[in-house]
């Protein structure tokens, strides 16, 4: 099968373009054309003819930061690069996995390619070469305060274009120079502007933000199909989710999801049936209002993602053109901090909703006749057995967790660096936390949706479900057996989640 192409040539790119790229389900293209090649090398000649003219550059003829004041004589100026990458190689945690690193140095790449950087296209093809051979940087997550942008995390490719440090290449873990030899692609002296110009910018919290978008996306549909099915196996009063009900408070992303629940429940008629409740309880008669502030929120966040993604973002941004120096702080990822903030709390609002509703459906209080835990055991076996008892336990844990990470990155600013960093974004922390939130709210949607399954089955009448819920069901049973004595599920939750995040649960169009 032929793997799509994703061409970066300076012009904008989406959300799907990077998530492709870092799937592997996507190849990466630099474009050659000679209009674009001139236009990137432009860039780096006008930093040659400044050294030349006048001798003074920030960042190339002089310290970094607080340190500008330091001048750098002409004949140690190539030195300097190196100097950057190396001071910065303190990061720590975890390493970004393989999914994020690609999508890093393609974000990287693109906002190079947009030929404000004073670097040369060969830098731009080394990075193209590293995505092509799928060699990637070895880069921890830990370090960046977000401004002047991801200093830290960045480094390592930097150094690795330099053939230092270490990469992944094949399952395995190799020293960058000699992955490089072996693939006969020459390791980079960097030129002047070109180590500030790899480091200084937003390209890890924006790659992360990439992913984290396209994942929220995903769980609400998810919430929205559980939530379906929670209120089949719950009894609950589908015309709740009434058009005109809905028609009145008309936030669009509330009236999409209400739109979708009520399809999936075929309401055929405006007429409630007379056994249904007046009211349920709010994590049912209120989802569509819980789901709809994200499915709301989406459109402004892919828009504050994608502008950084097809921004020039280090300083100073060369202006090759207008022949202009311009010094600034596009490196600030206060964007991306806010948008991850805000992403994060959204999706916790998901783990939380659905907690709720294992609630009602393990409750004999509040389930509406159906068996403590959802247990289908019988006879003498009903007592021993326990259903998803723990289940419950685990998804209170992970949703706990997600609440407790809402609280926003950004709003936590450190002065550094002598104080020349004085306010910061801390964006990549905002990213990285709303990863984890995602993470947590999906495992609280894979035991929820095994719930749900198990809650309509023991509710029985499944000949009067629709298509889509009926096809919901077979995809679950086809992997998930009824849980009638006691087992062990955590593999089969972490089966179901890996399904979840390869977005395998068919959901709606």
């Amino acid at each position: 099968m032929t793997r799509q192409t994703v061409l970066v040539d300076g012009d904008r790119l989406t959300i799907e373009d990077i998530c492709r790229v870092a799937d592997g389900a996507a190849r990466l293209q630099l474009s050659d054309a000679p209009a674009f090649v001139e236009r990137i090398d432009r860039g780096a000649r006008f930093i040659e003819t400044l050294l030349r003219e006048e001798g003074y550059v920030y960042g190339v003829t002089t310290g970094y930061g607080d340190s500008c004041s330091v001048s750098i004589p002409l004949d140690k100026v190539g030195e300097l690069p190196k100097h950057l990458y190396t001071f910065h190689g303190c990061g720590l945690g975890e390493y970004f996995d393989s999914q994020q690193t690609r999508a890093i140095l393609a974000v990287r790449l693109n906002s190079l390619a947009q030929g404000y950087s004073g670097v040369r296209y060969a830098l731009l093809q080394r990075i193209a070469d590293l995505l092509e051979h799928d060699v990637l940087p070895l880069i921890p997550q830990e370090g960046s305060v977000g401004a002047s942008g991801d200093l830290t995390p960045l480094s390592y490719l930097a150094a690795v274009l330099a053939g230092e440090r270490e990469v992944l290449y094949r399952g395995e873990t190799f020293p960058a120079a000699q992955v490089l030899a072996k693939l006969n692609i020459e390791a980079l002296v960097l030129k002047p502007k070109e180590g500030l110009a790899i480091m200084n910018g937003t390209a890890a919290m924006t790659a992360v933000a990439c992913l984290a978008y396209r994942r929220a996306s995903y769980l609400s549909a998810l919430c929205t199909r559980i939530t379906s099915l929670a209120s089949i196996a719950l009894n609950g009063n589908a015309y709740h989710f009434d058009a005109k009900l809905f028609s009145v408070k008309p936030h669009a992303g509330q009236i999409k999801v209400a739109a979708r629940i009520r399809d999936d429940l075929h309401i055929e008629t405006d007429t409630p049936r007379n056994d249904a409740r007046l009211q349920d309880r709010y994590s049912l008669r209120c989802a569509p209002h819980v789901i709809g502030v994200l499915e709301d929120s989406l459109p402004w966040l892919r828009q504050f993602v994608e502008n950084e993604l097809n921004s020039a973002n280090d300083n100073p941004i060369i202006d090759a053109e207008g022949e202009h120096v311009l010094h600034g702080g596009h490196f600030y990822g206060g964007h991306i901090a806010f948008a991850m903030d805000s992403l994060k709390t959204a999706v916790a609002n998901l783990a939380d909703l659905l907690d709720r509703q294992m609630a009602q459906l393990m409750d004999p209080k509040f389930n509406h006749g159906l068996p403590a835990n959802l247990s289908a055991a019988k006879g003498e076996q009903a007592m021993l057995n326990h259903g998803f008892k723990a289940v419950q336990i685990a998804v209170s844990a992970w949703t706990a967790e997600a609440l407790k990470l809402t609280l926003p990155a950004s709003v936590f600013s450190r002065s550094t660096e002598c104080h020349n960093q004085d306010k910061v974004s801390m964006g990549t922390i905002a990213a990285r936390d709303c990863m984890r939130v995602i993470k947590l709210t999906e495992q609280a949607a894979a035991a929820m949706l095994l719930a749900a399954v198990q809650g309509v089955e023991l509710r029985g009448d499944r000949g009067s479900l629709s298509s889509a819920l009926s096809e919901t069901m077979a995809q679950v049973r086809d992997k998930f057996p009824l849980l009638e004595s006691d087992r062990a599920l955590e593999k089969e939750l972490r089966l179901c989640l890996q399904l979840i995040r390869k977005r395998q649960w068919r959901l709606y169009d």
